[in-house]
């Protein structure tokens, strides 16, 4: 028997679970101003997500997904790609979307049924918050076409849960960009659940990454708890896209540390151990054993930006209770680009009962 082709995916790890460097650190670690503006963005997303689970319990915002486990992955993306690249994100990006520029308000105004929260004013070309699961993949390689097509000098990042890269939407939408050589990169978030679907049973494959190579594409495994193997990993990906190279498939292994949604009670599922073995491989808290440890952090510090992330938080949602709700009409605004005629009549009985106040 000849062997006429062999494949292999890559993992890479840089720091232990508790912020020990485990060899020579890659050369985004010498860059403290921007490994300390992670580490901030990491710390207000904590914060942030914290506070929205809070509204959603006391009848404020709507379903909230946590992104407690994500915000190393999320800042890493955040800042590795340009201002000029289009962001095409699922349901657990809150610590990218706030390097792209959304804001907090913006963010509480989505996930309180509001579809102003969807209409950036600092990333306006990102396309919106996905909930159904991988149909993003599919617009994630149509602008990619559409910016090869033009000839841009501009990449695309989508982000996938594990579990969606069980659907056809995910396989095909690599199969299209190996094939066409398109600027994408596909950032899959292992994090080990598929709401309660273990990954163990959601896939035959010994890693995510594989995938990538029946698609003709690179595929990595990154410790998605560990910024600085996650950043290169983002860096090294979006540079090869925007030298025209083509797309990439990092697997970003990390764990859902909270519910899947605040309708999710994660405890009917996994266990308590699990979950404490989660913790103490902590990310945030990872990074920032690092940071102390290279005299870049103190006590004081640590304080200080937690008090000012409050703040910032505080007023985010100062200013998103105080909004005036639109008007019941908005049920259809959105919906189409030209409103259909046969829904004409039913918005003009919904706009004539909210002017008598019957609504």
């Amino acid at each position: 028997m000849r062997q006429i082709h062999e494949f292999h995916v890559d993992s890479t790890r840089y720091l232990d679970d508790h912020g020990k460097p485990l060899g020579e650190l890659p050369p985004q670690a010498g860059n403290t101003d921007r490994v300390l503006a992670a580490y901030r963005n990491m710390v207000l997303t904590r914060t942030f997500d914290s506070k929205a689970i809070a509204l959603q319990r006391t009848g404020k915002c709507g379903t909230y997904p946590s992104v407690l486990g994500h915000e190393v992955v999320g800042t890493a993306i955040g800042q590795g790609m340009a201002k000029s690249d289009v962001f095409v994100p699922y349901y657990r990006d809150q610590a990218a979307h706030l390097l792209r520029g959304v804001s907090l308000t913006e963010l509480l105004l989505y996930w309180g049924g509001d579809e102003r929260g969807s209409a950036w004013q600092n990333c306006a070309e990102d396309l919106p918050i996905s909930v159904p699961i991988a149909t993003q993949c599919c617009h994630a390689v149509g602008v990619a076409a559409a910016m090869k097509i033009r000839d841009e000098n501009r990449a695309v990042v989508c982000c996938i849960g594990d579990g969606g890269t069980s659907k056809g939407d995910f396989l095909e939408s690599i199969n299209l960009a190996g094939a066409w050589h398109l600027p994408v990169v596909f950032v899959v978030i292992n994090n080990q659940w598929a709401i309660s679907t273990p990954r163990s049973l959601q896939s035959g494959a010994e890693t995510i990454a594989q995938k990538a190579i029946s698609a003709g594409l690179p595929g990595h495994i990154v410790d998605g708890n560990d910024y600085f193997a996650t950043v290169e990993a983002l860096d090294t990906a979006l540079g090869r896209a925007h030298g025209g190279k083509g797309a990439t498939v990092i697997e970003a292994v990390t764990y859902r540390l909270g519910d899947h949604t605040t309708a999710d009670d994660a405890t009917r599922y996994r266990t308590a151990e699990d979950l404490k073995r989660a913790w103490e491989k902590d990310g945030v808290k990872r990074l920032q054993n690092w940071l102390h440890d290279s005299g870049l952090w103190s006590p004081d510090k640590e304080k200080s930006l937690q008090a000012e992330c409050k703040q910032t938080v505080e007023r985010a949602v100062e200013e998103y209770l105080a909004m005036e709700a639109e008007p019941p009409t908005a049920m259809l605004d959105y919906l189409f680009e030209t409103l259909p005629a046969a829904l004409y009549p039913q918005r003009e009985q919904i706009a004539s009962k909210y002017r008598g106040g019957d609504v």
